[in-house]
């Protein structure tokens, strides 16, 4: 789909919506418009929308472009489409669900840059499906040093049994996913990333650090674990920024962040949205199995057990 023009109607799997403002220029310094971002979904819609699936996303806008003010949506509005899905998992809220292609090029079309999610799905708010880690790098660190501690954890998972995928934040960072599946709680989850973030600080103090106050983070890496609290969401693969340049947080392998690493190239870990769609067709989704692989939170000093 390349919607062209100021705004028209098109149907998409049996929905017909009509999207608007077309030609505005949403990310002035690239010259991207509000067109391309609608095409952009639409045709990453295919790998985005499972990982979207079952759970309550949280909407953040930039109506005006990125140059100007957003804001975060988490009330699904009232004008959202009849027929699109809907629930309340948190405090009463009632969010936007995007199950499907119309729903997530409706949300494109709201100007919906960035779409956030929880680890867990909406048909069982208790039990996250993953765990996940933000590594966020602090003044005077890159990414680099991000790839550094996230193939250090990479490995501790390792010896823990568990596999793990990475993406890019689509801005500075990294971001670690741990697919579970299992009977797990965000009470588990959030320990244990604790845990795990606490160990690699204590292995290099002057480089990892797990406390929340930036002015301690000057050249190290804050490995944020409090991403899996049941309130907390994570942007989603795939999701573009509202950066200056149309970034996407890009499910990347583990020998490309080495690869990174080695070559000293943080470019290399850096995607706009028409890299990503060439990537998809050359390597497909290498984020799927942080939605297929089961696996059991081990008790720490043991080892986990995967189920293919």
């Amino acid at each position: 789909m390349s919607p062209k023009g100021q705004s028209g109607q098109v149907a998409i799997e049996g929905r017909r919506l009509r999207l608007s403002n077309l030609d505005k220029v949403l990310y002035p310094q690239a010259g991207f418009t509000k067109a391309q971002i609608v095409d952009y979904y639409a045709r990453v819609g295919e790998v985005m929308v499972p990982h979207l699936a079952d759970r309550p996303v949280t909407l953040v806008r930039w109506p005006d472009g990125v140059d100007s003010q957003s804001f975060f949506e988490k009330r699904c509005p009232s004008h959202a489409p009849a027929w699109m899905r809907s629930a309340a998992v948190i405090d009463d809220l009632n969010q936007c669900v995007l199950d499907d292609l119309p729903s997530l090029v409706w949300a494109a079309n709201m100007a919906a840059l960035e779409l956030h999610t929880p680890q867990a799905r909406v048909s069982r708010p208790d039990r996250p499906d993953s765990m996940v880690f933000d590594l966020d790098p602090g003044p005077g660190s890159s990414v680099l040093d991000c790839c550094r501690v996230g193939l250090d954890l990479h490995g501790v998972l390792a010896e823990l049994g568990l596999e793990s995928v990475a993406k890019t934040s689509g801005s500075k960072g990294i971001h670690l996913a741990v697919p579970l599946h299992t009977e797990v709680t965000d009470d588990d989850t959030k320990g244990f990333a604790l845990a795990l973030g606490q160990l690699l600080a204590n292995r290099e103090p002057d480089r990892v650090t797990v406390v929340m106050r930036k002015d301690l983070r000057k050249e190290k890496v804050f490995v944020d674990w409090s991403q899996n609290d049941r309130h907390k969401t994570t942007v989603c693969a795939y999701s573009m920024r509202g950066k200056e340049r149309p970034m996407v947080s890009t499910p990347v392998t583990w020998d490309e962040v080495s690869d990174a690493l080695d070559g000293k190239d943080p470019d290399a870990l850096t995607f706009e949205a028409p890299d990503v769609l060439d990537r998809i067709g050359q390597v497909g989704d290498v984020y799927l199995p942080n939605l297929e692989l089961e696996q059991e939170l081990p008790a720490l000093g043991t080892q986990g057990r995967s189920r293919a």
